[in-house]
């Protein structure tokens, strides 16, 4: 599977909370869990978390917000992947969608040793698919080079 989308309401027993917002921590933990749900779906296998970097909020998430989290497979390396996360909060009861924040992440496959381990490649293939991948892949490098 190279995507997957998490769907819920953010409650106040969700994680951290002022008020009727909920902490931007929590929100990447979310982007955290479905990067590596992805991760570990392609790899077939135990990942870990590499780096997550760009994410700059948008828009508050409230308690009650109807949220979705979707994690897309952008690129693949000989053990890591390279994966977009974006998550968008609606008012219910039809609120539109707003985007939360967008992000690039990396996850490496990991033996039963924690030691990087190969994983198949994955070749975008649609136009939207090669700039995705194009765009993350420029992120992490700049996130790296910093």
């Amino acid at each position: 599977m190279h995507s997957l989308t998490l769907r819920f309401l953010a409650s106040h027993t969700t994680g951290l909370h002022v008020g009727t917002r909920i902490n931007g921590g929590t929100v990447l933990h979310w982007v955290d869990e479905a990067g590596l749900a992805c991760a570990t779906s392609w790899a077939k296998g135990h990942c870990v978390t590499a780096l997550i970097s760009g994410a700059r909020f948008a828009h508050p998430v409230h308690t009650g917000d109807l949220i979705e989290v979707q994690a897309r497979l952008a690129y693949t390396g000989q053990t890591s992947m390279g994966i977009a996360v974006e998550v968008y909060r609606s008012s219910l009861p039809a609120g539109e969608p707003q985007q939360v924040l967008q992000c690039a992440c990396v996850y490496v496959a990991v033996d039963d040793a924690n030691q990087p381990r190969p994983i198949d490649t994955w070749n975008p293939e649609t136009p939207g698919d090669m700039a995705l991948a194009e765009q993350v892949r420029a992120h992490v490098v700049a996130a790296r080079a910093v």
